[in-house]
């Protein structure tokens, strides 16, 4: 049987309906932690260790989770993708497309270069450069965003209404990642537009309790039809941009109606967004990400 890597350190909801997608297809698969795994040079045929696989190396890698740590175990662990993807193996999404976004400064980087409309942005590691951008912001009324530039499910923002705030202005080891707030009216709200192979396949509108929208953080989730064609085809541009194979994007639509971009997430989590809706996404991820190990292989059967 062809056995697949679901690369995680908290397997969860997620992981339990990626295994059961993938054995109704006829794989195995196994959780794998990047911590666990090394970069063994003496072996010719099989240079990277995973745990679990060690008479072969999986016939695919599912990156569910990427493990935080110093810049140096970071680096190493998105080696270990980088070394899968150079000896043939699918990673999906891989280093190259992780390293894009979930560094939220490259991610809005890119997304401008593009032309991809998103919110004013600001990254910097000079804290008096920092609060020289949110006093101005706020002198033209606007409202800053303060977000730790690695982070996700919406901890550690903060929000600067007024200049009193100035003094809770901390940097997220260092850096200051700054972004213009995006009013919403009286309810806030923005979406989550879910992509696979450049296609939006779900979407849903996420009202919080307060002004962050993040469903860890207690937003209601509304069900979305795809007949906003605008909607979806901001999101497909923004996943393009980037270059993932699937993932999660955060658009926010300002009081003049304009959407724009907030986040681009390579690692997306789902469970909210499939409470209200109709497909199964942990089958359409499987099935996709299936496709390119099958292709692989008969890639690779072609060759010989």
């Amino acid at each position: 049987m062809r056995r697949i890597a679901i690369v995680t350190d908290d397997p969860g909801w997620h992981g339990a309906r990626l295994k059961r997608a993938f054995a109704a297809r006829g794989f195995e698969s196994a959780y794998v932690s990047l911590t666990g795994c090394s970069i063994e040079l003496e072996h010719a045929e099989s240079p990277i260790d995973i745990p679990g696989f060690d008479a072969a190396l999986p016939d695919g890698v599912f990156v569910r989770g990427v493990p935080g740590g110093s810049l140096e175990q970071v680096t190493f662990y998105l080696d270990i993708l980088h070394g899968l993807k150079l000896l043939g193996i699918p990673v999906y999404n891989d280093a190259r497309s992780i390293e894009r976004t979930v560094d939220k400064g490259m991610t809005s980087f890119l997304l401008k270069l593009a032309g991809i409309a998103t919110p004013p942005t600001w990254v910097t590691g000079d804290p008096d450069h920092a609060r020289a951008i949110v006093r101005r912001e706020l002198e033209h009324g606007h409202q800053v965003v303060s977000k730790p530039l690695f982070g996700s499910q919406g901890e550690g923002l903060r929000r600067f209404e007024s200049p009193a705030d100035l003094e809770q202005l901390e940097s997220g080891n260092g850096v200051f990642y700054l972004q213009r707030f995006v009013p919403t009216g009286s309810e806030p709200h923005d979406w989550r537009v879910f992509v696979i192979n450049g296609k939006t396949v779900a979407a849903m509108r996420r009202c919080g309790l307060t002004w962050l929208n993040n469903v860890a953080q207690g937003a209601r989730c509304e069900p979305v039809r795809l007949d906003d064609l605008l909607l979806c085809r901001l999101a497909e541009d923004a996943v393009k941009t980037v270059g993932m194979a699937y993932a999660g994007v955060d658009i926010i639509r300002d009081l003049q109606g304009r959407y724009a971009v907030i986040e681009v997430n390579s690692v997306p989590a789902w469970k909210g967004l499939q409470t209200v809706s109709e497909v199964v996404i942990a089958d359409l991820l499987a099935d996709d990400f299936l496709s390119l190990c099958t292709a692989t292989t008969s890639s690779e059967a072609a060759a010989r």
